[in-house]
């Protein structure tokens, strides 16, 4: 079992930054996927980025590339995204996810393939 909890949310104007953490508790952190999604008011939970078991690939999607970065400490147990020049469609509640299947190179962009969620944090950027 894996519990996760988001923290680092708050209100920025755009063009800033902010860096969001999510602590997880259970021994599979360290061997298992992880990724970011996030849902705006009355829009579907999109994907963010992802981040292979070993941090050794990272994905994005187009509306993030160049300017969000996905991160993991293993031996903190805690994963990162670092969000810089934002913009007010980034408003959002963000959450962090982590999958079941260890050891696995096969990252998922799509919410079903993750199976431990968090709470989420809300990120609100002001124009």
């Amino acid at each position: 079992q894996v519990q996760l909890v988001e923290s680092g949310g708050g209100l920025v104007q755009a063009g800033g930054s902010l860096r969001l953490s999510c602590a997880a508790s259970g021994r599979t952190f360290s061997r298992s996927a992880m990724g970011w999604f996030r849902q705006a008011p009355g829009k579907e939970r999109e994907f963010v980025a992802a981040i292979s078991w070993s941090g050794g690939g990272t994905y994005y999607s187009d509306s993030v590339k160049g300017r969000f970065t996905i991160s993991r400490d293993n031996a903190k147990n805690t994963l990162y995204l670092q969000m810089n020049s934002l913009k007010p469609e980034d408003t959002a509640v963000y959450y962090c996810a982590a999958s079941r299947r260890m050891y696995s190179d096969n990252v998922r962009s799509d919410a079903a393939g993750y199976d431990y969620w968090g709470q989420g944090t809300q990120v609100t950027v002001s124009s």
